[in-house]
């Protein structure tokens, strides 16, 4: 069962990201701020719901949550700074859009740099323990999803509407025949 809330006296503040693992395209990173004692009857990890499941949650998500933001860090920036700051980067920039500032970050996997004046707890896997977690988690993969798709009509050969720009056999394969476009990520071993 996902909880809702890390600590119920405050405002927090789920965190997430996707796309670190992609040769190509942004790191993308999604706040939410949920209503206390929300729940949802499918909401869970991203990786857990299908794609129509994703969806609908989305829409919900985007409906009843107290704030929301996603934000993106470019594969250039991913190239200058490092995936790993520009997955932080992300999370920030997220969080900056929020319309409600949070009292406490819950933030998905084990590090993170902090945000200032607003304490921060790291959960692993906390996108399965928590909703707000889970909710920032599928906001980030749709809106990713999504534009991978756009991109991908520009550049059909690398197949992102299905692999999303991970590193499948397929878009290495694509790689090695068409080189690289400029969504790349340059810094990360491409084939």
């Amino acid at each position: 069962m996902l909880l809702s809330h890390y600590n119920a006296t405050l405002t927090e503040a789920g965190l997430d990201e996707v796309g670190r693992g992609c040769l190509a395209g942004p790191v993308v990173a999604a706040a939410v701020i949920l209503p206390s004692a929300y729940g949802h009857p499918i909401l869970n990890d991203s990786k857990q719901l299908t794609r129509g499941q994703r969806e609908q949650v989305r829409l919900d998500i985007m409906r009843d949550a107290v704030a929301w933001a996603v934000a993106e860090v470019s594969n250039e920036d991913i190239d200058r700074i490092n995936i790993l700051k520009a997955s932080f980067l992300a999370m920030h920039r997220a969080v900056d859009a929020l319309t409600v500032r949070p009292e406490h970050l819950l933030v998905d996997g084990n590090r993170f740099v902090p945000y200032p004046m607003i304490p921060h707890t790291c959960i692993v896997k906390g996108d399965a323990k928590f909703l707000s977690i889970a909710a920032a988690s599928v906001l980030a993969k749709c809106y990713r999803d999504e534009l991978m798709e756009q991109l991908g009509q520009e550049y059909p050969h690398y197949g992102w509407g299905q692999n999303a720009g991970y590193p499948t056999p397929i878009h290495r394969a694509a790689i090695r025949e068409h080189g690289p476009c400029r969504w790349h990520r340059m810094s990360f071993r491409l084939v």
